[in-house]
């Protein structure tokens, strides 16, 4: 049985692919390929969040971790997306906007 509501993903993924597209192409530079273009979130659960994106002439699908390993609270998905963020940004020696 999934941790979270079918309502909270699509919130969730409807956020961060409208107000965060920026974002999520960082996320995918930072954790897969640095040629990635037009990356969108398109899944999550307590154990990750996953992305489509594009690398040349290539379609693939990334999954990353929650760094605090499994959640399950609603509140704790924007806290692991931000800490993904964050650890993109450095990555790839990009400065983060303030959260």
């Amino acid at each position: 049985m999934p941790i979270f509501e079918q309502s909270t993903i699509s919130a969730v993924l409807d956020h961060m692919n409208n107000d965060h597209p920026e974002d999520n192409l960082l996320i995918v530079r930072a954790f897969a390929t640095k040629d990635a273009s037009n990356a969108v979130m398109t899944d999550l659960d307590e154990l990750g969040g996953t992305w489509s994106y594009e690398a040349g002439d290539a379609a693939a699908e990334l999954t990353v971790p929650w760094g605090a390993g499994e959640i399950s609270e609603r509140g704790e998905i924007r806290r692991e997306i931000v800490a993904l963020y964050d650890i993109a940004c450095e990555r790839l020696d990009v400065t983060p906007r303030p959260h």
